[in-house]
């Protein structure tokens, strides 16, 4: 939803070292299909690792399908499309480079330098002293502009400024997204880009077109000159672009790529329409949490401000703004939502619901430490789409989701209790349980059009692991055991169903009279 809605942001490519190869004797095709492969990876969360392990494969060939150093067999690329959720994009870009490709190709490929990067010396280096990002919503159109404060600190010239655009209506459900700017890609015409450099216009080069997300160096250089920033300088960019409502999504998120001194978070949005305004942050070493200090909600007129900011943002965090219009739409915080339109709710938030193969999966265990970022990336998306979630409906029992539920197959879940404690679980089991069995009803964000009487032990326990790989034993009772036991079951590829006595089916909303009330228990 913008440059940095996929977890990036504008980066030099002198900082990170992307972007500043091409791959010899690999068609364009190929590069399309490496790209897209690298785009739902990261989407989703999945490191090179992380995706291999998924669909049976060695990480070493995960890296060399991405450096194009092997064209991937049809059974990786379907296995791929379907752990990633991909709407089969993957496999479509694969068939065309597949087509394309010559047989010479399809051996060992080496790389080489951009001539045009020979201009951006390894030695360079960026640091951002000040970004100001602002996001405004009007008439259908959402507005983002971003200024930042460059100053070089290395030894060369730099001459160009690596930027994302991109896209997502519909956070956590790709296929659905996919589907959407497949029909209708985002266009160079309707974001209408103008960037500047201390007022003069910069020029620019695409390095990605897709349907869903654009990448380009922004030249510090136009038709009149060329104006680098030499080392020990400091010069403002400033880039400001446009999205119809019907492309962009609720969710808007600036990541930390180079070091950054200060970074302060503006949107302008219309009073009338009621807005509510959240923000998630994480970083390398902690998992999603809430911003650190609160966002300041301004009235102005016919306008609503919101305005937050951070001195010294940790390098690799994420901050992520949600919001909602509440106008004119029914609440949606009433249990009593229509039977008909409940599972629909939670499949536009982005909870994979029954029928999905991956819920009835066993769930892939992380192998800590080395796969620590991996889990923290998945708990991060778990905490947002709990956030959505939550906004839609009030959980008086508590809640929880387990990784599959929105698409990834880790062993990985969030439980939220009735008093609004978080419990992280990751590589969760039960290794023991109470004699006492207690029968309560659950509902099910997989399918929650109806509610199931389930008997479970009043007593649990847990044995689960840290990002560092230590194990730890805890013991959960009652409505939390329940919480608990159910999201473990997930991970299991099990749903309540299964536990429940034979013969007994679930019954509707509609029937259910638990509604707002926590469980009790004697």
């Amino acid at each position: 939803m913008t440059d940095d809605h996929r977890a990036f942001i504008p980066f030099t490519g002198l900082a990170t070292g992307e972007g500043t190869t091409v791959i010899e004797g690999v068609t364009a095709a190929q590069q399309a299909f490496i790209a897209e492969l690298r785009h739902w990876r990261e989407v989703s969360g999945h490191s090179q690792k992380a995706l291999a392990a998924a669909v049976g494969y060695t990480p070493s060939y995960v890296s060399k399908v991405e450096t194009g150093s092997t064209l991937p067999s049809k059974q990786f690329v379907e296995q791929a499309d379907t752990r990633l959720r991909a709407g089969r994009a993957l496999v479509r870009r694969w068939q065309a480079a597949r087509e394309e490709i010559a047989p010479a190709t399809t051996g060992a490929v080496t790389t080489r330098p951009l001539a045009d990067d020979s201009q951006v010396a390894p030695t360079a280096s960026l640091i951002v002293e000040h970004e100001h990002a602002e996001l405004s919503y009007d008439d259908g159109v959402f507005r983002t502009l971003v200024r930042r404060q460059l100053y070089n600190a290395g030894t060369e010239p730099v001459t160009q400024y690596l930027i994302r655009i991109a896209v997502d209506r519909h956070p956590g459900d790709p296929e659905r997204s996919n589907r959407l700017y497949r029909e209708s890609p985002l266009t160079w015409d309707e974001i209408g880009l103008i960037a500047t450099c201390s007022g003069e216009p910069m020029s620019w080069r695409v390095k990605h077109d897709r349907d869903a997300f654009k990448e380009l160096w922004l030249l510090l250089e136009n038709d009149d000159g060329k104006f680098p920033l030499y080392p020990g300088q400091t010069v403002w960019i400033e880039y400001i672009y446009t999205v119809s409502a019907e492309k962009w999504g609720p969710w808007w998120q600036r990541a930390i790529r180079v070091p950054t001194r200060r970074l302060s978070i503006k949107m302008d949005l219309p009073t009338a329409l009621n807005p509510a305004v959240w923000g998630m942050e994480t970083s390398m070493t902690a998992a999603s949490s809430a911003f650190r200090t609160p966002i300041d909600r301004i009235e102005e007129g016919d306008r609503t401000h919101f305005v937050w900011s951070i001195d010294d943002p940790d390098m690799h965090a994420r901050y992520r703004v949600e919001w909602k219009f509440r106008a004119g739409v029914e609440s949606e915080r009433d249990d009593e939502m229509k039977t008909s339109e409940s599972s629909d709710k939670m499949s536009e938030i982005g909870i994979v619901q029954d029928g999905d193969p991956i819920l009835t999966e066993t769930a892939t265990r992380f192998a800590f430490p080395d796969e620590a970022e991996d889990a923290r990336r998945v708990v991060a998306q778990i905490v947002s789409t709990m956030e959505r979630v939550g906004q839609a409906h009030d959980f008086a029992k508590g809640m929880g989701i387990a990784a599959p539920q929105i698409g990834i197959g880790r062993a990985a879940a969030v439980v939220r209790t009735a008093n609004g404690e978080t419990l992280t679980l990751l590589n969760p089991r039960v290794i023991d349980e109470s004699n006492g069995v207690d029968e309560q009803y659950e509902g099910c964000l997989s399918f929650f059009d109806v509610r199931g009487m389930v008997p479970r032990p009043r007593s649990i326990e847990v044995e689960h692991q840290d990002v560092d790989g230590r194990t730890h034993i805890t013991v959960f009772q009652d409505g939390v055991a329940r919480l608990v036991a159910h999201e473990i079951d997930h991970l299991d590829g099990l749903l309540y169903r299964s536990r429940m006595r034979p013969g007994v089916e679930p019954i509707s909303v509609a029937q259910y009279r638990g509604t707002g009330r926590a469980w009790s228990y004697r």
